[in-house]
């Protein structure tokens, strides 16, 4: 979860937010998954129920009710808290023999040797929170260069 970004980061055709939060992630190892706001389980759902409504809050802030949208609509960040999920598979190598085959094709056994992590998620943490950091700076500077302010900005 990423709270406190602005509305407005992003694109609503090329480089949508989503996209390349979703890209960002992706590229880490062993990621297989991602979503964003209610992700697959919104699909299940119709347009009128995963519809985030926007309304005045008591301190005159714009804000959504639901969220749904995890914090992105259209591309473009809407003020609400970002929320994604990311999946990571288990590691394939371990010490345990598999069976393979060479680049020339011939059956044999590989059999890893070495420091190799039996699970990822320590590292993924870290990881997927370095990638949403950086990915939102980047937005954050194309804003300023784009519009020429960091108005409204979160300080």
């Amino acid at each position: 979860m990423a709270r406190n970004v602005p509305a407005g980061l992003g694109m609503p055709v090329f480089d949508k937010l989503e996209a390349d939060l979703a890209k960002s992630i992706l590229s880490l190892p062993a990621s297989k998954g991602f979503e964003i706001g209610s992700g697959f389980a919104g699909t299940l759902l119709a347009g009128s129920e995963h519809n985030d409504e926007f309304y005045r809050n008591d301190r005159g802030k714009i804000r959504t009710r639901t969220n749904r949208s995890g914090g992105i609509q259209g591309g473009i960040s809407n003020g609400e808290p970002i929320i994604l999920r990311a999946a990571f598979k288990p590691t394939a190598t371990i010490r345990k023999e598999q069976r393979t085959v060479t680049s020339a094709g011939t059956q044999t056994v590989l059999a890893a040797k070495g420091r190799h992590d039996p699970c990822v998620l320590p590292r993924a943490v870290p990881m997927v929170e370095a990638m949403v950091a950086l990915v939102l700076c980047d937005h954050l500077l194309r804003h300023q260069g784009q519009c020429g302010t960091l108005k409204g900005v979160a300080q």
